[in-house]
Parts: C-alpha cells; structure tokens; sequence
C-alpha cells in the first residue's frame, strides 16, 4: 500500500485529522457498496441505469467499494495528439489507452468516439467504456471555447458503452445552448440504460479577477455541480475546489452570506465538501479531476486530491495526464495510489 503519510508531508496531520464542522457528514448520501440500493434506486431511472452503474462500482481494484477510479484520454482532441502523447507516443494507439486502464484496475476508461469505438470489440467486454460526447478542438483559428458534439448517444450504445460523459462550460457564451443539447443526450442515455457523467466546468475570463482565477472557487464550482445535477448528471467531474468567495469578486449572480460563514471555511475538505453538498448531498457523485502533469510531484498531488476528495464525501477522481504521459508502469502505480486512498479504511469521513 502506498505511504500516504509521507507523501502528505507537512499537509498530514491538517488533511488526515480534520473534521467537518460545515455541512455534518450525517447529512451526505456517501458512497459505499450499497450506494446503487441505498440512494440511486429512489431516482426516476430504469433498471439498466441501475445495472450500468454497478457495472463501474464492481470493476477493477476498487470493486464494491462504492469507489471509483476512472481513466479519461480525451486529450486528443482538446489538447491535440502531439500536445498529448508525445511525452509518451504509445498512447496514440488507442489500445494502449484501455491495456493503462485495465492494468491500472480502473472503474472505467473514458475517452471520445473515435478511440473507443476503434477497439471496442477487443476491450468492450472487459472493461466499461465511457464514451465522451463533446469536445472543444484546438484546431479552428482563432481559439473559440465551445463545446461540440462529436458523437451521438446511439453511437456510444451501439459499441457497448455503459456510460456517456459531456462537458457543459457554465458561465460561457455558449452554456445555454450546452445546457439543451446535453439534457437531451443524457434523457437519451438513460432511455438505454447508461450512466451519465457531466464535466460541470467553468468558463468564463470575467471569473478572473485582480490576478485571481475564481474559476475553482468553492461557491462557484458547487454551482455548476448543483446545475449538473438538475440536467439528470448520475456523476459529476469537477476541478478540486481551490479558494472562495467568487460571487463576490465576481459581483455577480445570487449567493448568501452564511455560505461563507456556516457552510465553509478556508480548509480545502470544507471547501470540497461544499462542492458535494451542491450533488443533491452525494445523491450524485463529485468526481475529482486530477489536473495536468507537472512532473516528478505528480504522485503527492493526485494522492493529496483523492485524500481530500475522499475525507469531504466525494465518490473518486478521474485522473488521465497524470497517469498516460509517463511509462506505462509508471502511470499503473500512480492509479494505483490514487485507488489505495480509497481502499484504506483509516482514511474516514472528515
């Protein structure tokens, strides 16, 4: 098991003994292995979704834990290829994408219609792919941000997919019309019996104000989470919270003042756990991004994120450049030190 202390450093004693004095985790629906029993069987859902969602939670290291460790290779086409693999070029054969996931005992392995669908009768059956819907491609010039759809939900169903995932970049020009668009996809999905995964990210340069990026902000972010959840996301991928308080630098939008002084504080386990409060209370999982590859701190961060992520009341992390832009084995030992967070039961509910 990985030595999660140590790689905590000077953060462990503030990470590990902290309790929530915020939102009390007896209000929280939490994960567990019989969070598909326990909380999704009240929702409006047919028994497919129910079945496509247990698939994931038995699936890889973390099976029946309630937990779940997913591989997201979409960078292709937001990143481009080269920007993407080159620190690793086996990863522009999409079978090397799915081999990391199944050897990295992922849930699932998330990545666009092109890559899953190229070997998806090879890998299909041993692993659940979740195929993502929309992209923004890095190609048109001048850079526009918006959010396009690059596959249907009967293409990601018809190659044996038991979940779709989209972005939505609330706050956004565009975000209206996202907002329609993946609220029918995700109607759709769930008339097949799959699972449904929002990206529930922020856009927006008038979130950034004084020299300070608000697009992570804690009050911010749980609303896109609580806008997510309202369009039917079963699980919701969102940045770690990092810092507060951005309707008031915004000065925009409708908050409320005990917000700030009941429902946070500065800790980042409060802060996230103000992220999940916004998932209907966990009624659908927050998933953790594991952000960009920074090199040899890697293995400390992701763990520092699946410590926070797990301790506030969230379901996992999704966790790709991390874990695909360095040798193989290498990327499987850094999943599986994500997964070990979450395996560890002296990690507990802050």
């Amino acid at each position: 098991m990985t030595d999660i202390t140590t790689l905590l450093g000077s953060e462990a004693e503030q990470l590990l003994s902290h309790q929530c004095e915020t939102i009390h985790q007896s209000m929280l629906h939490l994960p567990g292995a019989d969070y598909v029993d326990r909380v999704v069987a009240d929702k409006e859902l047919k028994p497919g979704v129910l079945r496509s969602l247990q698939s994931l939670f038995n699936t890889g290291r973390m099976a029946g834990s309630g937990y779940l460790s997913i591989l997201p290779v979409d960078q292709g086409v937001e990143h481009s290829g080269g920007a993407s693999f080159a620190p690793n070029p086996i990863y522009f054969d999409p079978s090397k994408i799915v081999e990391l996931a199944i050897e990295g005992g992922c849930n699932a392995v998330a990545s666009t219609l092109g890559v899953l669908s190229s070997v998806s009768r090879r890998y299909a059956h041993k692993i659940p792919f979740l195929v993502k819907l929309n992209h923004n491609e890095m190609l048109t010039y001048p850079a526009i941000y918006d959010q396009t759809l690059f596959a249907s939900v009967e293409q990601a169903f018809d190659m044996g997919a038991v979940a779709v995932g989209a972005t939505i970049y609330y706050g956004s020009p565009e975000s209206r019309r996202q907002i329609m668009e993946i609220s029918e996809a995700f109607q759709q999905a769930h008339e097949l019996g799959m699972v449904t995964v929002l990206w529930a990210y922020l856009r927006n340069s008038a979130f950034k104000v004084d020299g300070v990026d608000h697009h992570s902000a804690a009050d911010l972010t749980g609303q896109a989470n609580h806008l997510a959840a309202t369009i039917g996301a079963d699980i919701v991928k969102q940045k770690q919270a990092e810092g507060n308080k951005g309707y008031l630098a915004v000065k925009f939008g409708k908050t409320h003042d005990k917000v700030y002084s009941d429902l946070t504080s500065e800790h980042p386990i409060d802060l996230v756990r103000y992220q999940v409060a916004n998932c209907y209370m966990g009624r659908a999982g927050l998933i953790n991004s594991g952000g960009a590859s920074s090199g040899q701190g890697d293995l400390a961060q992701a763990v520092r994120t699946a410590v926070i992520n797990k301790r506030a009341g969230g379901m996992g992390m999704i966790s790709g450049r991390k874990a695909f832009q360095r040798p193989m084995s290498e990327g499987v030992s850094l999943l599986n030190s994500i997964q070990d967070v979450y395996l560890d039961n002296s990690i507990t509910i802050a």
